[in-house]
């Protein structure tokens, strides 16, 4: 089965991190989109199973209802599985009442970008605050929510970030992804030479925090209650193949990575990808470690045997990140819990030749 990742490009603000979907947002631009993304998935698309359906953004949830009913229907081509996780970002201002019954007749889970409850940090990155009775709201049609939250914004004390996390928790809802800043280039913050701060003390308190109501960290920013980690990512950490559809998506088929076009206007007329590249042995092993050693059980041997046809103790960089305790082995080579927080430092080891 392959999981597919659906990627709507539409803002209602002109956010701080997406450099090209604020031109989608008229009419005119979204109707031709979505005929633009419909031949796109009946040109890729080969009707395998789907075990996971994705929509993101941008944030499809900026939709209108009529637009909602025209990907739906474009999207009713995906062979599902019967147990399929079928997600939908959203922004919280989104959440309509006849939006969200709407969705729960087609889609199971939602995903919403928060950030922070913390104006000053809204502000910053020009997003309008959450409102609390919207995600309230949503736990009325949906039981499996995720919300995002960010950290390591300048002038962030570890208070602000507790405040944010006390916030998340009273909420009550089963998934929690949080990440650290990161700067894209072109996006204002980094043009104006936003300060953050990578300091691991938010980790250290999010972790701390979390446990005590039944969350566990399974990935590096991806904490859930037991039986709610994400399916959809849980692809991209095993290495998987999914399909990537729409204006800036990636994908990964066949041991072949590509990226569509960032050109509304080639996208409009056909020219969906930009580059795509055949990784040789030594790449598809660096995704693999890379990604793979972000789950907090990392990669396991026996899969690993079986996909590759050699162990993984056969890799010097494995061997020696062994022995000097920044990875531990059981049935499984993970990242030694000591250094999860600074895991950059290890995985930046698997980007020469491995093997």
């Amino acid at each position: 089965m392959r999981a597919v990742y659906i990627h709507i490009p539409f803002c209602q603000n002109i956010c701080a991190y997406c450099d090209f979907c604020k031109v989608l947002k008229n009419n005119d631009w979204i109707e031709k989109y979505l005929i633009a993304l419909k031949k796109e998935i009946d040109k890729y698309y080969t009707h395998e199973k789907v075990s996971s359906l994705y929509f993101g953004g941008g944030t499809p949830s900026t939709l209108n209802l009529n637009q909602l009913k025209k990907l739906f229907d474009i999207t009713k081509v995906f062979d599902l599985d019967k147990n399929a996780e079928i997600t939908f970002e959203c922004n919280c201002e989104d959440l309509t009442e006849e939006k969200l019954e709407f969705l729960s007749h087609h889609v199971n889970r939602l995903s919403v970008g928060v950030q922070s409850f913390n104006s000053k940090i809204t502000d910053a990155l020009e997003r309008k605050m959450a409102n609390i009775n919207n995600i309230l709201l949503a736990k009325k049609y949906f039981k499996n929510i995720n919300i995002d939250l960010m950290y390591g914004f300048n002038n962030e004390s570890l208070k602000d970030f507790e405040k944010d996390v006390n916030m998340f928790l009273e909420l009550n809802v089963p998934h929690l992804s949080a990440y650290n800043l990161i700067l894209e280039p072109h996006t204002k913050l980094f043009i104006n030479n936003y300060q953050t701060d990578d300091d691991d003390k938010f980790e250290r308190c999010l972790e701390e925090k979390i446990k005590r109501f039944g969350y566990h960290r399974y990935e590096i920013s991806n904490y859930a209650k037991e039986g709610y980690e994400s399916k959809h990512n849980l692809t991209y950490w095993n290495n998987q193949n999914y399909y990537g559809f729409g204006l800036g998506a990636s994908g990964y088929i066949d041991n072949k990575r590509y990226d569509n076009t960032r050109s509304l206007n080639k996208y409009l007329k056909g020219q969906y990808r930009y580059e795509s590249h055949t990784l040789d042995l030594n790449e598809t092993l660096q995704n693999e470690f890379i990604l793979g050693l972000r789950k907090i059980k990392g990669i396991n041997k026996k899969e690993f045997r079986e996909k590759y046809k050699f162990n993984i103790k056969d890799i010097d960089i494995v061997n020696e990140l062994l022995e000097n305790k920044m990875l531990l082995e059981d049935d499984n080579i993970y990242i030694n819990p000591k250094y999860i927080n600074v895991s950059n430092e290890i995985l930046v080891k698997f980007l020469e030749n491995i093997y």
